[in-house]
């Protein structure tokens, strides 16, 4: 529950407040994905938070919620490739600034990322998941679409146990990596999976 969230003080002033987060900036695998929301103005749901502090269950049916209740959202997955190319601060970046000027928005706060080409006003907000009702469901959106498509992925590889780490570099995804090899859904650019590249040239 998210006691007297920004959006209060956000309408008094704007209609339409767009609130961004994003799910995967971490992990060696899979994509990145970046989610934005806007509520109607005076919504409240005592059960958004930050989606870290959620249970699966609890996330899938606040999906749902989030989904019909929103007068506005978009989400945008980012490919490793795209990740490698630009790092995952820029990849970031550029996604939740194509959502807020893509949107309607006339306000946009964003979880810690500073939106230096985006259009519309804007505030980075620190721990932004934990005091915003919007980008706490933006990030629920973002982590439930990643999570399901990191399940797909472990359907196509189940020996990488992908729908247990969600692509994170933990001790037993980094020894399926060594034991089975890369596959195309790594993120060259990233340490473990960069240092398995460097093995394979000698």
């Amino acid at each position: 529950m998210i006691k007297e969230p920004l959006e209060i003080d956000a309408w008094k002033m704007y209609s339409n407040v767009l609130g961004m987060d994003e799910a995967g900036r971490g992990p060696i695998a899979g994509p990145l994905v970046v989610a934005g929301v806007i509520f109607p103005k005076g919504y409240s749901n005592d059960l958004i938070d930050d989606s870290k502090k959620l249970s699966e269950k609890k996330r899938e049916i606040l999906f749902k919620q989030i989904l019909n209740d929103a007068k506005y959202y978009q989400v945008l997955i980012v490919s490793e490739r795209e990740i490698d190319q630009k790092n995952i601060y820029r990849a970031t970046q550029e996604a939740m600034e194509k959502i807020a000027n893509h949107s309607k928005a006339d306000f946009v706060l964003s979880d810690a990322m500073p939106l230096p080409h985006c259009t519309i006003s804007n505030e980075s907000i620190i721990k932004g998941d934990q005091k915003s009702l919007s980008i706490a469901a933006a990030s629920i959106l973002a982590k439930v679409i990643r999570d399901h498509w990191m399940n797909h992925l472990d359907h196509l590889y189940p020996q990488y146990g992908f729908s247990k780490h969600k692509g994170y570099p933990t001790k037993k995804h980094i020894e399926a990596l060594h034991t089975y090899g890369l596959l195309p859904c790594f993120r060259k650019s990233y340490r473990p999976v960069k240092e398995m590249e460097t093995i394979r040239l000698f």
